[in-house]
C-alpha cells in the first residue's frame, strides 16, 4: 500500500459538503481543481464515476485505467483514463492505501442474487446513481458503466474470484485526486447493510474540493 498525505488545508477549501449517509450527490469540477473524498467515520464505501462535463459520453473506463496501471487497486500516482484514452484525474494523496475497481456498485439485481429476495427492494448505489443522473438531466441510464468503490475492500483471491471483507479504511482518511478536463462527479455512499463494506452501517462522508 502507497501513503501518501496531502498539504492541503480544509479551511482553504473552496467547496466543502456532507455527503448523507447512503445518499447519491453530484458535483462538477473544473480542470486543475483537487478534489478530496473523505471517510468521516471510517469503513464506509464511496461509489463513485466520473464524466467530462463537455461530453458525458465520454466517462471513466476500468479497462483502460488498469491496462494502463497494470494493477487491479488505486492509490497514490493512478491515472483514470477515460473511454476514449484520455486522462481525467491523477490520485495525489491517499491515506487509506488502495480502492476497489471490481466489486462493482450494489443493485436490486445483486442485492437479490447475493442475500435474499427480501432484499431487492433495499435502496442501492444503482439507484442513487439513477435518482442523481434524472434529476441533473445529462446522464442517462445508459451512462451507468463500471465504477470506483473508494475506501472499500474486494479481495482478489488466488482462485481469480472476489470476496467483500471488512473495510481497511478508518476515521479521517481520505483519497485526493487533481482533474485534467472539467468533470462531472456522480457518487453513490453506498447503503449496503448486507455486507461488511461499510460495517452494516452506512455512515456520512465529506466531499472538498480546493481551486490549486
Amino acid at each position: 500500500m502507497s501513503l501518501t498525505h496531502s498539504d492541503k488545508q480544509p479551511d482553504n477549501a473552496s467547496l466543502r459538503a456532507n455527503i448523507a449517509a447512503g445518499e447519491p450527490f453530484m458535483l462538477d469540477i473544473k480542470a486543475g481543481q483537487t478534489v478530496r473524498l473523505l471517510d468521516l467515520e471510517g469503513n464506509q464505501a464511496v461509489d463513485t464515476l466520473f464524466y467530462s462535463a463537455s461530453n458525458p459520453r465520454e466517462r471513466y473506463d476500468v479497462q483502460r485505467t488498469l491496462r494502463r496501471q497494470n494493477c487491479v487497486y488505486l492509490t497514490t500516482g493512478s491515472v483514470l483514463y477515460s473511454n476514449t484514452g484520455n486522462p481525467m484525474l491523477t490520485i495525489t494523496a491517499d491515506t487509506c492505501g488502495r480502492h476497489d475497481t471490481l466489486g462493482g456498485a450494489c443493485a436490486q439485481e445483486s442485492n437479490t442474487v447475493r442475500y435474499a429476495l427480501n432484499t431487492r427492494y433495499m435502496h442501492s448505489c444503482r439507484d442513487n446513481f439513477l435518482r442523481a443522473s434524472l434529476h441533473d438531466g445529462r446522464l442517462t441510464k445508459a451512462d451507468i458503466s463500471a465504477n470506483i468503490n473508494f475506501f472499500m475492500n474486494v479481495p482478489v483471491t488466488p482462485e481469480g474470484g472476489l470476496t467483500f471483507e471488512d473495510g481497511i479504511s478508518g476515521a479521517g482518511k481520505y483519497v485526493e485526486l487533481v482533474a485534467h478536463m472539467d468533470i462531472i462527479i456522480l457518487i453513490s455512499n453506498c447503503p449496503q447493510l448486507n455486507n461488511p463494506c461499510n460495517g452494516y452501517n452506512p455512515t456520512p462522508a465529506e466531499i472538498l474540493v480546493w481551486d490549486q
